[in-house]
């Protein structure tokens, strides 16, 4: 711990307070997008199929910065970076408002996800270092509620805005609440610095984050950008090849970006590799269901916004029963199991049309949400449970970038599936979106349940010396 002077009553009290509203900002803004996007698309005279760089860009911007966001914190202090951060985020929702076409918009998230990938990680830092350890579950369990009201809040409060206002408010409403998180770090917000001082491996970041941006973008070279299957071969062997570079070059370097002794921990490996492959399908899911309602089916905004409610609401219930099933049945059966189950509710997906049912279709939502949840839970704990002390740090930060990793190549792998699909029903003089969904949803099911290969590489006893679950890191 830093050498520090007990913090005064006003400000210990006031502190998880500005914290959650940063998780709340963030979580909001995750979810209220997705509903939003059909709408956008009409608005820039864009494919509504092909709106996936506006999640992407953001997403792929808090996975390059993550890894800095503790050094940063200790370079320049946790209430200079923290009020940075949101006003960064802020500045890029009004210039998400004001753009007029998707390149514009997409840059704009960039700036939003430069002040995204500080805020969570510096927030926790803050927390991490103003409170005993004694405190800390109960301070991270109070800030991370806001975090799970945005998913429930968030897809309805999104087609209400579209519908009543313009898809703009989605991102002007951030502005008032970055007001008022801005005043309250500034006032509330103690300046919090490391008591060592570590060189970044500047070298480490670039080759890591390189390798992150090629293959990202050879993903989305298969279905939003259109590039040659040469060029997008090029481009994933480029990203590997960095890939490989870091770890070659992490194994002869003192402070690594990520250490690969990490993966000495069995659980540890295990959980990354799952994390990557399961979260594939877990993150098409947001980015496929509202395009699903509104683009095939035909729902409103207010409509499809509405029907994701079971959806986030199922996902917070299960977390009340996530402990007891995993002390009871242990990680290697929860995650090789649930993982399958997964996969199956995401295919039958696929046999969702005109026909179904409304009340049978939030069933499904319901159970995918609540399945989903107890994923993220056990999938988490068990990366990070066997870790030591030295090691939880640098494990902590590799599983939150590889977690926004996944989301964003699980929302560009379904974006090429469904522009391939739909462009194969074209050619065959078959144009059915709805199909194209279908089969996109079938394939992304059977991505997600090649991942119980991983889980099942667990023993019965992993995870069991813990006696009880870490506070969870949300995607």
């Amino acid at each position: 711990m830093p050498d520090r002077a007990p913090l005064d009553s006003v400000t210990a009290r006031w502190i998880p307070w500005v914290v959650a509203i940063a998780f709340f900002m963030q979580s909001l803004d995750g979810t209220i997008l997705n509903t939003a996007l059909p709408a956008m698309a009409l608005d820039l005279a864009e494919d509504p199929l092909r709106m996936q760089s506006v999640i992407i860009a953001y997403m792929l911007t808090v996975a390059l910065l993550i890894p800095a966001s503790g050094w940063i914190a200790d370079r320049f202090g946790t209430k200079r970076i923290f009020f940075g951060a949101i006003l960064l985020f802020s500045i890029g929702s009004l210039l998400c408002a004001l753009a007029d076409s998707l390149g514009m918009l997409v840059a704009a998230r960039v700036i939003q996800g430069l002040g995204g990938a500080l805020m969570l990680p510096v927030g926790r830092l803050v927390v991490l270092r103003a409170y005993p350890r004694s405190e800390l579950v109960r301070i991270m369990s109070f800030i991370t509620i806001p975090g799970l009201l945005g998913p429930l809040l968030g897809p309805t409060l999104g087609g209400w805005l579209v519908e009543i206002l313009s898809w703009h408010w989605i991102f002007l409403l951030n502005l008032p609440v970055g007001v008022v998180g801005c005043y309250a770090v500034w006032k509330f917000i103690p300046d919090l610095r490391g008591t060592e001082r570590t060189r970044f491996d500047g070298m480490g970041f670039l080759l890591f984050g390189a390798a992150m941006v090629l293959i990202t973008i050879a993903m989305e070279g298969l279905g939003e950008l259109h590039l040659p299957h040469l060029r997008v071969m090029l481009l994933l062997f480029a990203g590997m090849a960095c890939l490989a570079a870091y770890w070659l070059r992490a194994g002869s370097t003192d402070n690594p970006l990520f250490s690969p002794l990490l993966f000495r921990t069995r659980t540890f490996s295990v959980g990354i590799l799952g994390n990557l492959f399961a979260r594939l399908g877990s993150g098409a899911l947001p980015f496929l269901v509202p395009l699903l309602l509104q683009v095939a089916l035909g729902y409103s905004p207010a409509e499809a916004g509405m029907s994701m409610i079971p959806l986030a609401a199922a996902a917070m219930l299960a977390k009340s029963v996530a402990q007891p099933l995993i002390e009871r049945l242990g990680y290697r059966a929860i995650l090789t199991g649930n993982t399958l189950l997964l996969g199956l509710l995401l295919a039958s997906m696929g046999l969702v049309d005109e026909q179904t049912p409304y009340a049978l279709l939030l069933v499904q939502l319901a159970l995918l949400g609540a399945v989903n949840s107890l994923q993220f839970t056990a999938m988490n704990t068990v990366t990070l449970i066997d870790l030591d002390d030295a090691s939880a740090s640098s494990g902590n930060s590799l599983l939150s970038v590889v977690a926004q990793l996944s989301l964003s190549l699980g929302v560009a792998c379904a974006g090429a599936l469904l522009g391939g699909f739909t462009a194969a029903g074209s050619a065959e003089g078959v144009s059915s979106t709805l199909g194209a969904f279908q089969l996109t949803f079938l394939t992304i099911g059977l991505m997600a349940m090649l991942a119980a290969a991983i889980f099942v590489q667990l023993s019965k006893t992993d995870g069991r010396r813990a006696r009880r679950l870490e506070p969870e890191i949300e995607p």
